[in-house]
């Protein structure tokens, strides 16, 4: 993909989701993972607690998962959210890290950043945070982040190796990716890749799991882990009824640690690859 195309994806990806925050979701939703479908979110492995405990419009119903199941978070860590939308993992992370914890929830849509702010008042949460920015270039510092979570939104990106350098640097050694995406099962077909609805829906930016794998491997990451989860069939075949697009792509859960790395080699037996900072 040329640097045009890349910036045209960008920009289509960035309208798309900025009518969705000023309208809630009555304007500009197609489908995909656009929703809204907020009732969806028990489906997806939130619990009715998790749900109450939201302020009103940070549920969108724009994820395809839960990455909260797989984050083990824990009391005082910091957490990044990638595509933090109108905020709603990133109120249920504050709530497990607690207020000696703190959340960070990046967005490229200012109207998102705003709705996501608003929420943050409404509900008194002084340990989250939500900046400006694109998930390939982060407004993070290095080695700061314990947890990174993302709820469908690293599929939307035209430069996906370029997220996870950037994930990469800004998690702290040991500090470990929580992500719930959709990956390619299948060839999607172009007449359901290239539409503009597909690119803003979830379906067009699908790469396959092994693609996603080498991209953290390449990146630097370890222990990955992409497992695919078949049940997510009955909800993707929601987004584009009559299309077959739940033969082409299904959500996954990937997880990634940042390992630790060998300092001050002292010679060719201490040097493994990708040993040294």
């Amino acid at each position: 993909m040329t640097q045009v195309s890349t910036d045209d994806v960008r920009n289509i990806v960035r309208d798309h989701y900025a009518k969705v925050a000023e309208t809630d979701g009555a304007v500009g939703c197609s489908p995909g993972c656009c929703g809204p479908r907020p009732n969806a979110s028990a489906a997806l492995g939130y619990t009715i607690e998790d749900l109450a405990a939201l302020p009103e419009g940070a549920n969108m119903g724009l994820g395809c998962g839960n990455p909260q199941a797989i984050a083990r978070l824990s009391a005082g860590e910091t957490v990044l959210d990638l595509g933090s939308g109108g905020g709603f993992d990133s109120f249920l992370a504050a709530r497990q890290v607690g207020s000696t914890g703190k959340v960070i929830g990046v967005d490229m849509t200012p109207q998102m950043v705003s709705k996501a702010r608003d929420n943050a008042r409404k509900v008194g949460a002084t340990q989250v945070e939500f900046r400006l920015g694109e998930i390939e270039h982060l407004p993070v510092a290095d080695a700061s982040i314990d947890v990174i979570l993302s709820n469908c939104v690293i599929n939307l990106s035209p430069s996906k190796p370029e997220v996870f350098r950037e994930a990469f640097r800004v998690l702290k050694t040991g500090g470990r990716l929580a992500i719930s995406d959709v990956v390619e099962i299948a060839p999607i077909p172009e007449r359901l890749r290239t539409t503009q609805a597909s690119l803003t829906g979830c379906i067009g930016g699908a790469v396959p799991a092994e693609e996603l794998a080498l991209m953290l491997s390449e990146a630097g990451f370890s222990e990955i882990r992409i497992e695919p989860r078949p049940e997510s069939h009955a909800f993707i075949k929601e987004w584009m009824p009559d299309s077959g697009i739940e033969n082409y792509i299904v959500s996954a859960t990937i997880e990634a640690i940042k390992p630790a790395r060998v300092r001050d080699c002292c010679g060719p037996a201490c040097c493994s690859p990708g040993g040294g900072d």
